[in-house]
């Protein structure tokens, strides 16, 4: 199965249903449809050729997921932009995918044409929204179209999209999807996301970036024939209303607008009864912030944890698991945890030689089956290292309990030697947040004379609160002992973060590294 039957398959079903829905515009299946399809065929007339890629450049709209459609549709490669990286970071994307098609939205167009100019590939730019100093608009190319274009063999093998890792310790790599990750990832959908004997049509609320799990969540929902509201702004605000008012079944966040949502005065006000799975991914998430979205949401809190070269659905913690998990004091510890791995991949904990550990022991996760990236597109060497011995190797510390439930500890780059032990910032981190007074932190090793590297800790505080800098280190102390404890904080008013929403740790970290020869000690 092709993304496009997914969707094709619940037009035939349900073609009056309203399918993407923004502020702005409306879609039913059968409009959607025929979109897609007239705008397929527009691009094949046009010449463009056969796994061409993509890249879309707009904020969330629903014109823009009929943009995707129409791309795998021709048999092209579906290429996302994040809207909020640099003008320049985008271009270096652009490039490395070699795209040669730009779908743009009209408040980009300044951006669209200076893309054009340094990206030498780029042949055909249209705007999705308007048209401006000759671009071609999406309107016009569908007026110039009759039809659907010629059938695209089914090949479980062929490239679909081309993510970029969104990481956190540098520049993007374009990791490459196929067809047979769509498929791994909806069948987790059909597994994990949808409950049994749930006759009601899916509801998803499209809020986080389309070009990130959010957009992926509404292609996993496709066999479905979901309602997307399509949001171009995270206000919690605007979430928690749009919630009540389109009896949204499906969302996701990351955690930091969860929590943003969770603090918000007017939270309580809303009627949340419609949701069935609430997702929070990207990050960790405090543990009592998860049970006070429980207590404020329902019973339909989820995450999953992935990674761009394994999307999505790694693990799933599932929403009856983290309600048993509030309830019952003896399973608490699990709301630290990310789930279970899912039944369509292999997983695995091991030590850097490759050694699998046994349970309570961390070690990096390694992932094995066909939810792994093939690789990075046009990057052997990268490819060759993070899938070494047959399994990807995601770069997190986890440690899996006798239950099977993963908890990730760190990232394996930022672990912090101190004095000859190893310290992971996470677990000090989850201390901290833990803190009255803390509304976010995150830990790092800095160079220290004495230890190698200490640890320490940069807090954001709650609004009109109050801790020094000894009352935390005690805190922690308390909490984990003198070695894990930091052995300073700074107090900062708020943490640098990636495009995509992430604490920006290596940021942080080379504040304090800049100017040596190597960023260990």
């Amino acid at each position: 199965m092709r993304l496009i039957d997914f969707f094709d398959q619940a037009a035939a079903r349900h073609p009056g249903r309203c399918a993407f829905a923004d502020q702005e515009t409306t879609f039913d299946y059968a409009q959607m449809r025929v979109f897609s399809q007239r705008l397929a065929a527009a691009m094949r007339e046009r010449g463009i050729s056969d796994n061409a890629r993509v890249a879309i450049y707009s904020p969330n709209a629903a014109a823009a997921f009929g943009c995707i459609l129409a791309t795998v549709r021709a048999g092209a490669v579906y290429v996302p932009i994040n809207i909020r990286n640099a003008l320049d970071e985008n271009a270096e994307f652009i490039a490395l995918a070699q795209c040669e098609w730009l779908f743009y939205a009209f408040r980009f167009h300044d951006h669209a044409k200076i893309l054009r100019s340094r990206v030498g590939s780029l042949t055909q730019l249209a705007c999705i929204d308007g048209s401006d100093d000759g671009t071609v608009s999406i309107d016009h190319l569908i007026a110039g179209a009759d039809g659907p274009p010629a059938e695209i063999a089914h090949d479980p093998h062929r490239m679909a999209t081309i993510f970029g890792t969104g990481g956190t310790t540098g520049r993007s790599k374009a990791v490459r999807w196929d067809n047979l990750t769509w498929e791994t990832l909806i069948a987790q959908a059909a597994m994990n996301i949808m409950p049994v004997g749930h006759d009601a049509a899916p509801v998803h609320l499209c809020v986080a970036p389309m070009t990130h799990a959010a957009g992926v969540l509404a292609m996993m929902l496709l066999p479905f024939a979901p309602t997307n509201i399509v949001l171009d702004r995270a206000s919690p605000f605007e979430i928690l209303e749009a919630i009540d008012k389109y009896r949204v079944t499906h969302l996701y966040v990351p955690p930091t607008l969860l929590y943003s949502m969770l603090a918000h005065p007017r939270v309580r006000e809303f009627n949340y009864g419609s949701l069935t799975h609430f997702i929070v991914a990207a990050a960790p998430i405090v543990p009592d912030k998860l049970a006070l979205a429980v207590e404020v949401f329902g019973p339909c809190m989820c995450q999953y944890y992935g990674q761009a070269e394994a999307p999505m659905a790694v693990s799933f913690f599932a929403p009856y698991e983290v309600a048993e998990a509030v309830s019952d004091p003896a399973k608490r510890h699990r709301l630290l945890s990310c789930g279970r791995p899912n039944v369509l991949s292999r997983t695995a904990i091991v030590d850097d030689y490759g050694n699998r550990l046994p349970a309570g022991t961390p070690g990096e996760l390694v992932v094995q089956g066909n939810l792994v990236s093939p690789g990075y597109f046009r990057n052997p060497e990268a490819t060759a290292e993070a899938q070494r011995g047959g399994w990807l190797h995601t770069g997190d510390i986890a440690q899996m309990d006798e239950e099977g439930f993963l908890y990730i500890v760190d990232r394996k780059k930022d672990m912090i030697i101190s004095g000859g032990f190893n310290v992971y910032s996470i677990e000090v981190e989850g201390v901290l947040n833990g803190h009255p007074a803390v509304e976010n932190c995150a830990v790092v090793g800095v160079p220290d004379s004495k230890w190698g590297e200490s640890v320490k800790a940069i807090v954001v505080l709650k609004l009109h609160a109050n801790a020094s800098e000894q009352q935390i280190i005690e805190f922690c102390k308390t909490a984990l002992g003198g070695v894990k404890a930091p052995k300073s904080v700074e107090f900062w008013p708020e943490l640098p973060r990636t495009p995509v929403g992430k604490v920006a740790k290596s940021e942080i970290r080379a504040r304090y590294w800049t100017g040596r020869q190597r960023a260990i000690n």
